[in-house]
């Protein structure tokens, strides 16, 4: 008997471990069907009626996705400040291209400013408008007046300006960047000095309170958001500058979410956070697709997501596009090539075979030589190379910074091709467009640490002069590319 009593003792509490079991299971698939369900309630999608009938093919390789900035004041928007008006507006996008291997990609910021040719959009009421020529890009998203924007509008620009077919578009608005930086506990930023209300709201009229000081700090929320807004006071006060600080924001946020790893404290308010601040096209428009989406990315390490800007100069207050290196960008893209250089496979990019420096002609270029450096006689040193290359030195001083870390040449409008030229005698320099006149050499370590600190003799990164072969694109014709893995105060636009 006793052992009857044990043996149904025994039987009772397998039975209650069971029901514990089965019922803590039901609740966990309860639990992941309502977040499923709630992620779900949160995406918008926009109206795909309004993407081009004429489109690019589809790659053969590779992945586009466009990722739209906007900076509405609808709804939540409202309280974080900016300007007025329920218009869906965009205040930054790049074009981000997954390499077919799943293991690369880069991300390329085109410049808000820039001039380019709007294809027939539709409108809220169901028209379309007429092509408009030389207009600013960011004026795609405004067409039709909507809360939300017209992302339609912005795809087919950029299809247009591309020749790229756009797989998939997300758009981002200012409550949502301002509650992911929040749920992953802020990111690491530099400041190059101080800055003030009135920098980040010209119209204040006043300086206004200390919003950042300088040097390297912790941001989320609202002031995450002012950092990647704040334009005037900061750096060069240029939206390229501006672009240069949100590409190195972007890439502390992925560093910042890969070392927290698959914690789902963190990563759930994360995905409620994101899903809620985003409209994306219908192939992104349940929380199952874009999960299938994020995941195909887990396998890109840090310094193989690369940020570059589309090849650029300036006409007059505005941004005009460098040809013909801005198709090659774009050949190599669609050729799921890498940046610069021969083909090593699909998706993996690598350093190029290039001429010898000992080939560049300076001829017909003039550059100011400024030494960034605490280096003793550099700029005269470089001035002397130069000038044994052809170049006209105009002159040389010394930088008002002197803890330059690398090299940047920085050139006027309509000195690009002069500015490539010197750019092929020093690899790894930072090349930029500027408001001023001319072409300026500013020296860094990274060329004080050369042997002989000299010039190149050695490879360059650039490719001959000239047209660069289809699908691929000279080092040259790029700003040096940021990788996620970079310091945040590395290749910043500091004026």
């Amino acid at each position: 008997m006793t052992g009857r009593r044990g043996k149904s003792r025994r039987h009772r509490r397998m039975r209650i471990v069971t029901v514990v079991a089965v019922s803590f299971l039901v609740l966990l698939t309860a639990g992941a069907g309502w977040l499923y369900l709630r992620l779900n309630g949160n995406i918008s999608t926009f109206d795909a009626d309004g993407l081009s009938k004429n489109r690019p093919d589809a790659a053969a390789a590779g992945q586009n996705v466009l990722v739209i900035g906007s900076d509405s004041r609808a709804g939540d928007n409202s309280r974080l400040g900016g300007g007025e008006g329920d218009v869906g507006r965009s205040d930054t996008a790049f074009l981000l291209h997954v390499y077919d291997d799943r293991e690369h990609a880069v991300a390329v910021s085109i410049p808000r400013d820039t001039l380019v040719d709007i294809p027939p959009c539709r409108l809220p009421d169901g028209g379309w408008t007429e092509e408009r020529r030389h207009v600013m890009f960011n004026s795609a998203f405004s067409v039709g007046d909507a809360v939300k924007g017209n992302p339609a509008c912005t795809q087919n620009t950029v299809e247009r300006l591309t020749g790229l077919r756009v797989d998939h578009t997300v758009v981002v608005d200012f409550a949502g960047f301002s509650s992911m930086t929040s749920a992953v506990g802020g990111v690491e930023v530099c400041v190059p000095s101080d800055v003030y209300a009135g920098d980040l709201n010209p119209h204040l009229g006043r300086r206004g309170d200390l919003l950042f000081a300088k040097g390297r700090q912790h941001v989320s929320g609202q002031r995450a958001l002012d950092y990647v807004r704040v334009r005037h006071g900061i750096g060069d006060g240029s939206d390229i500058g501006r672009i240069q600080r949100q590409q190195a924001f972007v890439s502390a946020m992925i560093k910042k979410v890969r070392s927290q790893g698959f914690n789902p404290g963190t990563l759930l308010p994360l995905a409620d956070a994101a899903t809620k601040s985003m409209t994306v096209d219908p192939g992104l428009g349940s929380a199952q697709k874009m999960l299938s989406f994020a995941m195909s990315l887990k396998k890109v390490d840090l310094r193989d997501m690369k940020f570059v800007t589309l090849p650029w100069r300036y006409d007059g207050n505005r941004v005009a596009i460098v040809q013909p290196e801005a198709d090659a960008l774009w050949a190599a893209l669609k050729a799921d090539r890498p940046l610069g250089g021969a083909d090593p496979g699909p998706g993996r990019p690598s350093p190029s075979a290039t001429p010898a420096a000992e080939s560049v002609s300076g001829d017909g270029v003039k550059v100011y030589v400024l030494n960034g450096t605490d280096v003793s006689g550099l700029a005269a040193r470089a001035a002397a190379s130069l000038e044994g290359h052809g170049f006209t030195v105009t002159g040389t001083a010394t930088a008002r910074g002197r803890d330059a870390a690398t090299t940047v040449i920085e050139f006027g409008p309509g000195e690009a091709a002069g500015a490539r030229t010197l750019a092929r005698l020093f690899p790894g320099a930072y090349v930029r467009g500027t408001a001023g006149s001319g072409v300026a050499l500013t020296l860094g370590r990274d060329y004080a640490a050369a042997p002989a600190a000299s010039p190149s003799t050695g490879p360059s990164s650039a490719a001959p002069s000239g047209t660069p072969a289809p699908g691929l694109l000279s080092a040259d014709a790029l700003e040096k590319p940021r990788s996620a893995d970079d310091d945040p105060c590395a290749n910043l636009s500091f004026g």
